[in-house]
């Protein structure tokens, strides 16, 4: 079925000029050593930092603060730095900030985007000095304020008919799906449905369009969106259908909007006990420790059994949590699985990443050994 003329617009994700991975809207850090930073951003994929210039003219500038942030503020390793040998440079123009989408013929509705992303890839080697300093600035980020020509040139809601969410879910295009949800109830449905898909992927990119789309109808439909959060929690009696969609649905929203859905944690625990929906349960608490850990810290010692899980997927998110919510009891099970090979995959920002357990049990040992 053919879209409607609007999404035939040429608008593009915000991806990774390196790696062709999703990334993130860049974010405010102004850190003490560089009060005047540009908002930045860092690819989860491939490490790429980048720094947003909302004019297009400062594009020198952005450079400058992309490669010095790439160094976590080291001045003088940056200016050490040579291009080509030990960092990569790309830009991406026509960037629209609240949006989060680029256009690369730089016209949207009528209206200029002058917007730019300037990328910086360092050599791996380089990138490992920086990266804990890296990680913690991040944790102190705020959003960008969007400028009022921006809020104009956002693109309206469009209705959006079943074929064409499934089409933008795809395209990992979530906000004119998160827009269409707040004006038309059956958007919702078509997430929720999509939440069965056979596709793993699929399933996490709706899931985390519902979790986003409930944070949002919060504000001007609560009950509305109450009534789908509960809802979720029909499929665990349904034995015509997996509810791991559902269990990452839950995980997105409680993530989101924890004032409000924080109360319903408890009615995932349970689900521990069934091997076949471990590795979605703990997916969701990761989800849920990282937007606000204080909630989990009741159930630390339940978790400790699963770092001997025979499925990998599961070791590896126990080990996870085990460093988020700061579960020392788990070092010596963790400095057992420094030695674990297995390869696991954790979904973020619309794609997934893959790690070893060893490298993910490494991570969390550092952080305890650092709380």
């Amino acid at each position: 079925m053919a879209l409607p003329p609007k999404l035939h617009q040429k608008i593009e994700p915000a991806l990774c000029p390196f790696c062709r991975f999703p990334i993130p809207r860049p974010q405010e850090i102004s850190p003490p050593e560089r009060p005047s930073l540009m908002p930045v951003g860092q690819c989860p994929q491939c490490g790429a930092v980048y720094a947003y210039d909302a004019t297009g003219r400062n594009l020198g500038a952005a450079f400058v603060d992309a490669l010095v942030f790439a160094c976590n503020l080291d001045w003088d390793l940056a200016w050490s730095l040579l291009p080509d040998e030990d960092y990569r440079q790309e830009i991406v123009e026509g960037y629209h900030l609240e949006g989060h989408f680029v256009v690369p013929e730089g016209m949207w509705q009528g209206r200029r985007v002058k917007g730019a992303l300037f990328f910086v890839r360092l050599n791996e080697d380089l990138q490992e000095i920086a990266r804990e300093g890296l990680k913690k600035r991040f944790e102190g980020a705020r959003p960008v304020k969007f400028s009022k020509g921006e809020k104009e040139t956002l693109p309206p809601p469009i209705p959006l008919s079943k074929q064409e969410v499934e089409r933008l879910i795809a395209e990992y295009r979530l906000e004119p799906i998160i827009a269409a949800a707040q004006q038309d109830k059956k958007v919702t449905r078509y997430l929720q449905r999509l939440l069965c898909a056979g596709e793993e992927l699929t399933r996490l990119r709706a899931a985390e369009a519902l979790g986003r789309t409930l944070a949002c109808l919060l504000e001007s439909q609560p009950a509305a969106a109450v009534a789908v959060f509960q809802g979720f929690f029909n499929h665990f009696g349904d034995s015509s259908a997996s509810p791991w969609g559902c269990i990452d649905a839950i995980g997105e929203t409680v993530a989101r909007a924890p004032d409000t859905f924080a109360r319903y944690l408890p009615r995932l625990f349970p689900l521990l006990e069934d091997p076949s929906l471990q590795e979605p349960v703990l997916r969701a608490l990761s989800r849920v420790a990282e937007a606000k850990p204080e909630l989990l810290r009741k159930i630390t010692p339940r978790l400790l059994q699963f770092l001997q899980s025979p499925q990998p997927a599961v070791r590896g998110y126990a080990v996870r949590l085990a460093g988020m919510l700061g579960i020392t009891e788990a070092i010596p099970q963790l400095e057992v699985l420094k030695q674990d090979e297995e390869k696991v995959c954790f979904y973020t920002r619309g794609g997934f990443l893959t790690y070893r357990v060893r490298d993910l049990a490494a991570e969390a040992l550092l952080r305890l050994k650092n709380s």
